[in-house]
């Protein structure tokens, strides 16, 4: 098996939302563990929260999540960024019409100076996603 690279995203209690959300952009099977669940749950306002989370979609696609406990600081947003790209134009333009849907658009999904069709947004959790296109080769 290959290494993997993957995001994992931290939450205000909406990991849930969140990762449902992003099954519907991606497919895949999800799976989530409390912290109940999980038997790590020390404070009771916890239980319920995601303790982990992973999306696996069936392109090798691959989310992990959890809600913050309340223990630890929440810092959101802009220090992430995650990367879509390849050359299934299909498959990237229904990515970014999806996750720019419920959010907003920073850069539009058009082409770009290189070539590439490309866009950037942050969906409607705060997260920013850029989407790229490679263009067709003449």
């Amino acid at each position: 098996m290959h290494s993997k690279l993957n995001p994992y995203i931290s939450f205000k209690d909406n990991a849930r939302e969140a990762m449902e959300f992003y099954k519907t952009v991606f497919g895949g099977t999800l799976t989530m563990q409390t912290f109940k669940e999980s038997g790590m749950s020390q404070d009771p306002e916890d239980a319920d929260k995601i303790m982990h989370a992973a999306l696996e979609a069936d392109n090798g696609i691959t989310l992990m999540a959890a809600d913050n406990p309340m223990h630890v600081p929440y810092n959101p947003g802009n220090t992430i960024s995650i990367s879509l790209s390849g050359d299934n134009e299909d498959e990237l333009t229904g990515y970014w019409q999806k996750l720019s849907a419920s959010g907003s658009i920073t850069l539009p999904f058009e082409k770009a100076p290189w070539g590439d069709t490309f866009g950037m947004c942050t969906d409607r959790f705060g997260i920013q996603w850029m989407v790229n296109v490679t263009a067709k080769k003449a």
